[in-house]
């Protein structure tokens, strides 16, 4: 009997995006996504959010409804330079400002000018944060070994629509693979090249093969599959979370639900 972990509803491919500091020029890139389905992370500093190209705060919650909101430090400071004190402020007065607007937990994060260290992964693991995405490229699909230094697959000026169709024909479903696309939505003004995302979003929508993900969603539902509890034969599981999982039992796709011991022989 041959058991592999899935993705929701079986799948095996994962799209999922991260874009920073919350600029007005949001407001079109967050337009975009939802007309196609894509989903994705906005990483914003909650003691920047007064400033003239930011967004106003009012429409934070709204704007983006059905995607992550996650933290970037309150300020922005080239972080590992910093002193420890300073590092856990920094990121308890953002969780605590989006946290206290939005009531709900805000667990995730992207590095400030990608600076990060030790010390820094160790303090903000300690104060509640599940993962941190780092600037540096991998230019595959692999899922992060180190939740806390997760590489993605592009920014959205390298080598988008190549990588997308690479991934789009990838076809073997031994494999969990995920594409994760990064950048900042001013760059698209700045470049002059919003048909960029528009073609790459309009591209990847609407497949049946692929889940649209948030950061935190990818992070917690891995550790929703590691948590599952096997036979040593193979013959049953048992799933001790909440929410349900899927795995792949010789080319069957079964959902086990949160709390349910399941038979697969």
């Amino acid at each position: 009997m041959k058991i592999y972990i899935c993705f929701p509803q079986g799948k095996f491919k994962v799209l999922t995006m991260s874009y920073d500091d919350g600029k007005k020029a949001d407001e079109r890139l967050v337009s975009i996504f939802n007309k196609y389905g894509i989903r994705g992370t906005f990483n914003l500093n909650y003691g920047l959010m007064d400033r003239p190209e930011r967004l106003d705060m009012e429409q934070v919650a709204d704007l983006y409804k059905g995607h992550e909101i996650a933290t970037h430090t309150l300020t922005h400071p080239t972080i590992a330079r910093c002193p420890g004190t300073q590092i856990a402020a920094e990121i308890l007065e953002d969780r605590k400002g989006w946290e206290q607007l939005l009531g709900y937990p805000v667990r995730g994060h992207a590095y400030p000018n990608g600076s990060y260290s030790k010390e820094v992964i160790d303090i903000f693991r300690s104060l509640g944060i599940a993962y941190g995405r780092v600037v540096e490229e991998t230019q595959d699909f692999e899922l992060p070994e180190e939740p806390m230094k997760w590489m993605p697959t592009c920014h959205h000026n390298h080598n988008l629509m190549e990588l997308a169709g690479t991934f789009a024909d990838f076809q073997k479903s031994q494999y969990l693979k995920c594409m994760y696309v990064w950048g900042h939505s001013y760059e698209f003004d700045r470049d002059n090249n919003w048909e960029l995302i528009e073609e790459f979003c309009e591209y990847m929508g609407g497949r049946e093969d692929i889940w649209y993900a948030t950061n935190i969603e990818i992070i917690d539902y891995m550790k929703l599959c590691s948590d599952l509890q096997f036979a040593a034969d193979g013959s049953f599981v048992y799933n001790p979370g909440a929410a349900s999982a899927w795995i792949s039992v010789d080319d069957v796709i079964k959902e086990i639900k949160g709390g349910q011991l399941l038979k697969l022989v």
